[in-house]
């Protein structure tokens, strides 16, 4: 089925009034007050359809749907919808009979909103149309347009510096792990005594040391110590009489004797 014969409803308004109306008698345009707007000729509904370009003003009956009337608008404004001179809730339609016969009436709201909304539906009916042969338009003659040459010229180079990435990947392969020294602490299992352990990490001089002794080692705290003990020493503050350096044996005047 081709998009002609789809048949959409834009605008329905329940309540519209019809009314007989004198030939024009000049280019100046129709005028409702010259219709016996206190005397419809008809009333009832009507609803605006479109089926492709073609939009369909019908006029129906409220109760059956009965069509009373129908004017086909193949543009707007044009001379199948005209609005009067004096009024913005009255219009003049052009409505054909299907034979070839056509009359001019007049149609009017009672409710100015609903006279608003026939005239955007018809104007926005007729954007979209011109819309669409705008557009098939362009699909029967595309315009190429400039187009764009990313291509290289000539002689044309391109440079890339890639020092910060060359730096970047060096200090990247340079970090290593470190490794654990001969100073890092290293833990044992607890002797068979049963006594927890003392970790000790610096090195401690020892009377009798042996060979390839590592810097940390545990003791058993209930063992008996065989480290040799320190100098005695009766003066712990050392000897400070004597400036460093000096050849005198005689205290200098300067420090103040304990």
């Amino acid at each position: 089925m081709a998009d002609s014969d789809y048949e959409s409803v834009i605008c329905v308004k329940p309540e519209v009034h019809v009314y007989r109306i004198p030939p024009r008698a000049s280019n100046r345009g129709y005028r409702a007050a010259e219709w016996q707007l206190d005397q419809p000729a008809w009333s009832g509904r009507l609803r605006i359809t479109a089926r492709g370009k073609l939009a369909f003003i019908k006029l129906e009956d409220k109760n059956s749907g009965e069509l009373y009337a129908q004017a086909p608008v193949e543009q707007f404004p044009g001379i199948a919808v005209e609005s009067v001179t004096d009024s913005s809730r009255y219009f003049v339609i052009c409505i054909e009979d299907g034979n070839g016969r056509r009359a001019f009436i007049g149609v009017g709201f009672a409710d100015r909103g609903d006279a608003f909304d026939f005239n955007v539906a018809l104007q926005d009916h007729f954007k979209w149309v011109k819309q669409q042969t705008e557009f098939a338009k362009q699909a029967q003659n595309p315009d190429p347009g400039p187009k764009l040459d990313l291509g290289f010229k000539e002689g044309q180079t391109i440079k890339i510096n890639i020092a910060n990435i060359k730096k970047k990947e060096g200090a990247a392969g340079n970090a290593k792990p470190r490794s654990a020294g001969p100073g890092t602490p290293s833990l044992l299992p607890p002797p068979p005594g049963g006594k927890a352990p003392v970790l000790i990490t610096t090195p401690v001089e020892h009377s009798t040391p042996a060979a390839n002794q590592p810097a940390g080692f545990l003791l058993d705290l209930g063992a008996t110590s065989t480290w040799a003990e320190p100098k005695s020493s009766s003066d712990v503050w050392g000897d400070f009489t004597k400036a460093p350096g000096s050849a005198s044996s005689q205290p200098s005047t300067d420090w103040v004797q304990f």
